[in-house]
């Protein structure tokens, strides 16, 4: 079996369809991995959902920040924006089947020598540590508390870890770790509104205090291998070793990345080329 890794799909899956067919994916023997963000900007997130969830044990994924959002405004918690591209699965017929495959999902995963999240590793955390933290959330997901999780899920605060934290404070700091996490400090406290590229104009202020979560030099998880994607100004390039950011905006006119786990060979989609 050969496990491929796609970067966040976002509702565009024309390409992922092309990328699948230039590396012959055949679902008895392959499986396809995403690092989520399956839906949402794009115009086919409907599709999307129902061709992932169509390919059954050969398809896996972790929970990125739009998929969540979508998760949230099904349970009622919020509306969806302009922006969104959400409707036609907030409609369908199939809408409920769709949406509780999704919300099974994990936060995390761990495939060989690799670690999967949305978003990245706080620098305080071990990888052991992540994965306790992922399951946690996980739980809560799966349980009666999933509408209290849904209705206390956004907010930037607490931005910062404390082993006292508790309750819905606890499980959107985890969750704004894992899926929503770009600048922080070496011990973990998060800036939330920056989105750009490291070194550029509109984050030169940041970096005296904040720099990306994978450069922190004492970085707990740094000799670990990371799959990310959620960073889409990264462009895909590289931020050091055992380092993979697969995001590399197909949705915003670049390109989506699919990546051999086992060979690390990497593909490309532009969106030029559709």
């Amino acid at each position: 079996m050969t496990d491929y890794v796609v970067g966040d799909i976002q509702g565009c899956l024309n390409p992922l369809l092309q990328l699948l067919d230039r590396v012959n994916f055949e679902p008895t023997t392959d499986r396809l991995i995403a690092v989520g963000d399956l839906v949402n900007r794009g115009p086919q997130s409907l599709e999307t959902l129902r061709f992932c969830k169509g390919l059954g044990s050969a398809f896996t994924a972790v929970l990125g920040n739009h998929d969540l959002h979508l998760l949230a405004i099904s349970h009622g918690i919020r509306t969806a924006t302009s922006k969104d591209t959400l409707n036609e699965i907030l409609s369908a017929s199939d809408r409920d089947e769709l949406l509780d495959w999704l919300q099974q999902l994990p936060l995390l995963l761990s495939i060989g020598d690799y670690t999967l999240v949305h978003a990245g590793i706080p620098p305080n955390w071990s990888i052991a540590t992540a994965v306790s933290m992922a399951r946690e959330v996980e739980a809560v997901l799966q349980s009666e508390q999933a509408s209290l999780y849904f209705q206390h899920m956004y907010g930037n605060q607490p931005d910062s870890w404390s082993d006292d934290l508790e309750g819905p404070e606890r499980w959107r700091l985890i969750t704004n770790y894992l899926t929503r996490m770009r600048y922080c400090t070496s011990s973990g406290q998060l800036e939330l509104n920056a989105k750009t590229a490291p070194n550029s104009n509109k984050t030169e202020s940041l970096m005296a205090e904040f720099a990306p979560w994978y450069s922190h030099k004492q970085r707990l998880a740094a000799e670990d291998k990371i799959v990310f994607g959620h960073w889409a100004a990264l462009e895909g390039k590289d931020c050091g070793s055992n380092l993979f950011p697969m995001d590399t905006g197909y949705v915003w006119g670049g390109a989506m990345r699919l990546m051999n786990l086992d060979s690390g060979e990497q593909y490309h989609q532009y969106a030029k080329s559709d």
